[in-house]
């Protein structure tokens, strides 16, 4: 039997496929992460969230090791960030031990406003872009 973050877990991730991804992914200034289909080995682009600091860029994933881009970045770290209109490259990291909610507290307020609404297994993830 679906335990409530299941369901959740499911609504949300329809809704971001069907409806979210597609119109923030034509938004000019929505910052995109572009990571290799662990299966396909085509690019899957995703909008996030986050805040480049120097010449890192943190994220908090909302579903942690459920999310599609987490998985991929599992695979291949090898990622692409378009940032404010830019495209830059870099290597991902996947950190579970990180503090997310003082991660969150440090990011863009209504990014992690969000995050932390319909997240279910937070997970912190820091790119070292090459700039």
């Amino acid at each position: 039997m679906p335990t409530m973050r299941d369901i959740q877990h499911r609504v949300v991730t329809a809704f971001q496929r069907r409806v979210g991804n597609p119109l923030l992914g034509r938004l000019p200034e929505q910052t995109l992460l572009e990571t290799t289909g662990r299966v396909s080995g085509q690019p899957r682009i995703t909008p996030i969230g986050g805040r480049k600091v120097g010449s890192e860029f943190w994220l908090v994933s909302e579903f942690g090791d459920r999310s599609q881009y987490i998985r991929n970045i599992k695979v291949d770290n090898r990622v692409r960030l378009r940032l404010h209109g830019r495209w830059y490259t870099g290597t991902a990291h996947v950190l579970p031990d990180d503090d997310v909610r003082a991660r969150l507290a440090v990011l863009p307020r209504a990014n992690s406003a969000a995050v932390r609404l319909v997240g279910t297994d937070l997970l912190s993830v820091r790119i070292d872009l090459q700039v």
